[in-house]
């Protein structure tokens, strides 16, 4: 047979969704994908009811819905500061993952460079070998995950096409503050290149830490490609409903791509989700309210048992140091305790080398996410209570470079 497509050897499988597998293979506690486990709200549920019973099942607008597009850029612009054309500068996605591989793909050119923080969300490597960019990366450093500005001027040069920002950030947590955006905005006028910022978890926000759109900015307007969605939100991370505000320019070339890639995203869902924008100030109250209850009761439980965990502003992550809970395990790497402390308690996390360019940069962590009831919750901090002190021999499969190889059916009968 001939050789298959090399570019696909140099990334792994989602290390994050492989462990939701295993997880529900061993009937453990997923803090591992971050997905809410509780019901969305009913307003969109009944709202994506009647737009299928409406029979609004076909094909939608390639780059989405009138409606959908309209609510968007009024959203953006109370909210985000962002003022944009919804004809011509909003393009709506089947997920923010296909958002950034779209705009990636509509930006790159051959021997072009990307900017990006480690540790990031997983999905930003393979995006950035897919659309041909060599990645340059600028270490976050706990515990308060800033940045060295001249690391982040050092990474900028005639090659950089854009930067990636991630704020609230996954996995850190960290919300990017009005003076580390002005700086990036500076380097990104200065070598004339574009920001692609993922602000899906923009609403959720602790301890009074503001969100900013760095398109907000004076002189980013035009050269900001803004990612978004209703998945984190509003608790709906399986409509894949997303969408990129861009300059007409840009715009159209993501366009481009977004219609070969997936043509569009769900028809009813788009029409639900414009319910979903419409929800009054109150739901968002309450939904940072449930996730910093969530936030320090877990935080609470991880660092009673050993953990040290870092606070986050925003998201619903902690990158978790596994030093000393590792002295009773005695795993050799952050995968190894992963499969000893699913084993061992049934919690599911993730390896906090998934999230860096080189493994070692995140061999003492793990990823723990909290947007879970607090029926689950209860149970991850009983389990870990109970069963941390020690760490039996594990026979769960461990998380490998070509995906889940296993059946696990010994491990999920055990």
């Amino acid at each position: 047979m001939r050789e298959l497509a090399t570019v696909t050897e140099s990334f792994t499988e989602s290390v994050i969704r492989e462990m939701t597998r295993i997880c529900d293979a061993v009937g453990g506690f997923n803090l591992s994908q971050g997905f809410p486990d509780f019901e969305a709200p009913r307003a969109l549920k009944d709202a994506a009811i009647a737009a299928i019973n409406a029979d609004l099942n076909q094909y939608p607008v390639t780059f989405g819905e009138p409606e959908l597009r309209t609510a968007i850029a009024a959203k953006a612009k109370r909210y985000n500061g962002i003022v944009c054309d919804p004809d011509s500068e909003v393009t709506v996605t089947c997920g923010a993952t296909e958002a950034m591989i779209a705009t990636l793909m509509a930006l790159i050119n051959p021997g072009d460079e990307i900017v990006v923080f480690e540790p990031y969300y997983e999905n930003y490597g393979p995006d950035g070998i897919l659309s041909g960019a060599r990645p340059r990366y600028v270490t976050l450093r706990p515990p308060d995950w800033s940045f060295d500005p001249d690391e982040l001027a050092a990474a900028f040069n005639e090659h950089t096409k854009a930067i990636v920002i991630n704020t609230p950030n996954n996995p850190t947590g960290k919300v990017f503050t009005s003076d580390e955006l002005e700086d990036i905005g500076r380097l990104c006028r200065r070598w004339n290149c574009y920001a692609v910022t993922d602000e899906i978890y923009e609403h959720i926000l602790y301890d009074g830490a503001q969100h900013i759109s760095l398109a907000s900015l004076p002189g980013m307007e035009d050269r900001t490609v803004t990612i978004n969605s209703i998945s984190k939100t509003y608790s709906v991370t399986g409509w894949r409903v997303d969408w990129a505000i861009a300059p007409a320019p840009v715009t159209s070339r993501i366009r481009k791509v977004h219609d070969f890639l997936t043509v569009g995203a769900p028809t009813p869902f788009q029409h639900a989700a414009v319910v979903a924008l419409g929800l009054p100030d109150e739901y968002y109250v309450g939904l940072r309210a449930h996730y910093a209850e969530a936030r320090d009761f877990l935080l609470d439980v991880l660092r009673e048992v050993g953990f040290d965990c870092s606070r986050p502003s925003g998201a619903y992550y902690t990158m978790a140091g596994i030093s000393q809970v590792n002295r009773a395990f005695g795993a050799g790497d952050d995968f190894e305790f992963s499969r000893r402390l699913l084993a061992a308690a049934k919690v599911a996390t993730v390896p906090g080398s998934s999230f860096f360019s080189a493994p070692e940069g995140g061999r003492d962590h793990v990823r723990f996410c909290f947007c879970k009831r607090w029926e689950t919750l209860r149970g991850v901090a009983d389990s870990l209570r109970k069963n941390l002190a020690s760490a039996p021999p594990s026979d769960i499969v461990r998380p490998s470079s070509s995906g889940v190889q296993q059946t696990l059916q010994q491990s999920a009968e055990g």
